[in-house]
Parts: C-alpha cells; structure tokens; sequence
C-alpha cells in the first residue's frame, strides 16, 4: 500500500515558506529554492554571530587607538602599561570611556604613562 506525506510534508513546506517570508521571486513561494536560501540564511547567521564578537573587538581597538594617540602614545605601549600598572579594564570599557567619559580616560593615560616612565 502506497503511504502518502501529504500532512507532514506540507507542514514542512510551510515551515520553510514561512521562514522565507520576504525573499524576493520564487525563493518565497516555491519550495526548492526556499529551501536553499533558508539553509544558506541559517548558515550566515550562525557564522556572524560568531564573527559579531570579533568584529566589536577591533572596534574598540580602532576607538580606543584614536583616543590614546590624541594623549600622544600608541595603543600597544597603552596596552603594555595597563598591564604593568595593573589596571584591569577591557577594551569594550576603555573605549566607552574613551567615548563618554574622556576626563576619566585621560586620567587612566596619564597613570600608564607614570608608570612606564618609572
């Protein structure tokens, strides 16, 4: 006897149509290439979001390199005197600082820079 997937197959579909609401021409209504693009939109996400985490590291690298080279030093000798005066902030701090606190920031330079010339 011949079993037909009528109901789990179109449930399927549908799941899939639906997680390709917005694509444009046929990669919204016909199933195949929904599928495909669904399969490739769920691999990028994934992959950026991983890849999100290093891309606001080199962000706060990049804000805070800016701010530490207007106080006339270099972001590695910044880095290499945090460590040494054991201030332990990290850079997504160190650039908010830099943003919207630059007095405060200014004063933690000045600290590294004391401590390097000792």
């Amino acid at each position: 006897m011949r079993v037909k997937g009528g109901i789990v197959t179109r449930r399927r579909h549908k799941k899939i149509l639906k997680l390709a609401k917005g694509y444009r021409g046929s990669q919204h209504r016909l199933f195949r290439p929904a599928k495909e693009s669904v399969l490739k939109a769920m691999k990028y996400a994934t992959m950026h979001r991983r890849k999100k985490k290093g891309d606001f590291r080199t962000l706060w690298i990049a804000r805070i390199n800016a701010a530490v080279r207007a106080e006339g030093m270099s972001y590695n000798r910044f880095i290499d005197g945090l460590r040494k005066a054991e201030i332990a902030l990290n850079r997504k701090v160190l650039s908010e600082l830099a943003i919207h606190d630059p007095a405060t920031f200014k004063q933690i330079v000045d600290q590294v820079k004391a401590k390097l010339a000792a």
